[in-house]
């Protein structure tokens, strides 16, 4: 029989910030949509999405009989409408300079949208139907208004296609295929397919609020980047990119840098970090899978209270770490749970809560890390952590506090963290002297012979966490290997017929790992 130790975690009183999604629809007639921060952590919510950003439901709103429609076609390009003002043709480019709707339709194999209306101004662009190329630059580029709405109508396809080079390369110059200098909403039914050559893919130097639309992006650096905050409402939004997936990255004005997915669907596959915030990260609804990434979710401070996120990395899955604070530094060497440290480790201004909704790691890095602390107090986390001792499936400098929620950790035994003393939810640690392989079941099974839990490894582990309202502290559990499993993966149900006893364990007693960066 293998032995194991036990570990266990009892807890404390946890930051809960509840975020709720937000939706976004249009309608046409009068075609109607209905669609905060640096070293402070930042709440955002959907009740006052139109107080944190420049959105409101008035933006998808607009009288079609008041728009501006324009036909493009190389050489050719044309305003069809009785209402011509507010533009400009010179050639393959197309110059929007007042506020007012603007429905395009056609292509430009190599021309240019430019938006040069007034500071005060509103200006909504339709795509209906557009496919825009440049063979020197970005094909769309807002310059300047207050706002910039790019809406997508129903039932169409539309592309943008930057060139691979710029001739303008300055500091100020545009970079990405969908190029704003003003706030930038991208909404509507429709889809968009963006390509970004040269470096990103859609910027904006302002807010980014992507409410609805089924949209595309490839580029070469990052995929999407809103400056002072990017906020997923609604939609399809499938991103590829050469460094990071989706990002806000303003790092010098108090109330911004902060990233929301509140709805939608999100899917990353990154070169770098999936999902990115200086400041403050928040996925409170919706779906967020980042396929491929080093490090998946990354911000100074990161909040999960709904929604379901799956990240897979080759680094760390979730990393509280950059931000303002130079408190600590992310060596990859977490120390023991509670607020007692590992190493020269010290906790700094970083935190992840998780307070909701479904949150699943597979990492060869750390799986949750906090340069900071770590409340749990809701949801379900599975770690599939990593196999070298270097690393460790839950790795938090400072107080890791679960006070609710289910959390499976699995991974190597060499940098184990459990939760701390701070805790007030039980729960056990199981270290085996063997490896468990993959796709092994391992279940809890309590005194009166009931499965409490069974969770099934993606990966060979030596360890695993496990914390939920199931562990009474203090009682006695036996742990069983194999048997069988009602799915392949993760937390699920099974039964123990013809599983191998592995020992028994109590919940409230445990001893820190002893590793890298370990201590008793």
């Amino acid at each position: 029989m293998r032995s194991l130790r036990t570990y266990l975690s009892v807890a404390a009183v946890a930051l809960a910030v509840s975020l709720a999604g937000c939706s976004t629809a249009a309608t046409s007639s009068t075609s109607t949509g209905t669609t905060s921060t640096s070293s402070t952590q930042q709440v955002v919510n959907a009740s006052t999405i139109s107080e944190d950003t420049h959105f409101d439901s008035d933006d998808l709103t607009w009288d079609t009989a008041s728009e501006v429609a324009i036909s493009l076609s190389d050489g050719g390009s044309k305003v069809t409408s009785s209402n011509t003002s507010g533009v400009a043709l010179d050639g393959n480019t197309v110059t929007i300079s007042a506020a007012g709707t603007y429905r395009l339709s056609g292509s430009l194999t190599d021309g240019k949208i430019v938006v040069a209306a007034g500071d005060s101004d509103t200006v909504r662009i339709i795509l209906d139907g557009v496919e825009l190329g440049n063979s020197t630059g970005s094909p769309f580029v807002v310059q300047s208004a207050d706002e910039a709405i790019v809406y997508l109508q129903d039932g169409t396809s539309n592309t943008l296609t930057d060139a691979s080079t710029y001739a303008d390369q300055g500091d100020d110059a545009p970079n990405a295929a969908l190029y704003s200098m003003a706030d930038l909403t991208i909404a509507g039914p429709g889809s968009l397919s963006v390509n970004g050559k040269y470096k990103d893919g859609i910027v904006s130097k302002n807010g980014l609020v992507l409410a609805s639309g089924n949209v595309t992006v490839n580029a070469a650096d990052d995929g999407i980047r809103g400056k002072d905050y990017t906020a997923l409402l609604d939609g399809t939004y499938t991103v590829t990119a050469g460094d990071d997936g989706v990002k806000s990255d303003n790092d010098t004005d108090e109330g911004r840098g902060w990233l929301l997915v509140s709805g939608g669907s999100l899917t990353v596959n990154a070169g770098d970090d999936g999902v990115k915030a200086y400041n403050t990260l928040t996925v409170s609804g919706g779906t967020v899978t980042v396929a491929t990434s080093e490090e998946g979710l990354e911000a100074q401070h990161i909040v999960v209270s709904g929604g379901d996120t799956t990240i897979t990395s080759n680094d760390d899955g979730v990393n509280a770490a950059g931000g303002s604070s130079s408190t600590s530094a992310d060596t990859g060497m977490g120390g023991p749970g509670g607020g007692m440290g590992g190493g020269s480790q010290e906790a700094g201004d970083y935190t992840v809560d998780v307070s909701g909704g479904t949150l699943t790691i597979n990492s060869e890095g750390d799986g949750l890390d906090s340069n900071g602390s770590a409340t749990i107090s809701g949801g379900t986390i599975v770690v599939n952590g990593p196999t070298n001792d270097g690393n460790g499936a839950l790795d938090v400098n400072g107080d890791l506090t679960v006070t609710g929620g289910t959390v499976a950790a699995a991974g190597s035994a060499g940098m184990a963290v459990t939760p701390g003393t701070t805790s007030t939810q039980s729960g056990v640690q199981l270290t085996f002297n063997s490896s468990v392989a993959a796709g092994t079941p391992i279940h809890l099974v309590d005194s009166s012979g009931k499965v409490v839990a069974t969770f099934v490894t993606t990966k060979t582990i030596a360890s695993l966490v496990y914390s939920s309202s199931a562990i009474s502290d203090g009682q006695t559990y036996t742990v069983y290997t194999g048997g069988s499993a009602d799915a392949k993966a993760g937390l699920t149900t099974g039964s123990i017929d013809g599983a191998e006893s592995m020992g028994t364990v109590a919940a409230g007693q445990y001893t820190q790992a002893q590793g890298p960066g370990g201590r008793r």
